[in-house]
């Protein structure tokens, strides 16, 4: 049960990154794969992403996701520990 709940927090997490990489690399938005990302990032940064306003773009994107990513990660990783721990 630890090895899923690691490797579901570590697909959110990795899901998320892989936005903001293709968002800083500007990737181009209208290519399906790009779409499908965005989307599932935004589903999963949802509660994230305007927690906290900046000014430019890129701190906005690289902050309001990568919070999810980290909370993704380290509550996947500290669950997973306690139940392993059993």
């Amino acid at each position: 049960m630890a090895r899923a709940i690691v490797l579901v927090a570590d697909a959110a997490a990795l899901l998320i990154l892989l936005w903001i990489a293709l968002w800083l690399l500007d990737a181009n938005q209208g290519n399906t794969l790009v779409s499908f990302v965005h989307d599932a990032a935004d589903w999963l940064a949802g509660w994230s992403y305007d927690l906290f306003t900046f000014d430019r773009a890129w701190v906005q994107v690289v902050v309001g996701y990568g919070l999810a990513a980290l909370v993704y990660g380290c509550v996947g990783h500290a669950v997973a520990g306690r139940l392993a721990r059993r």
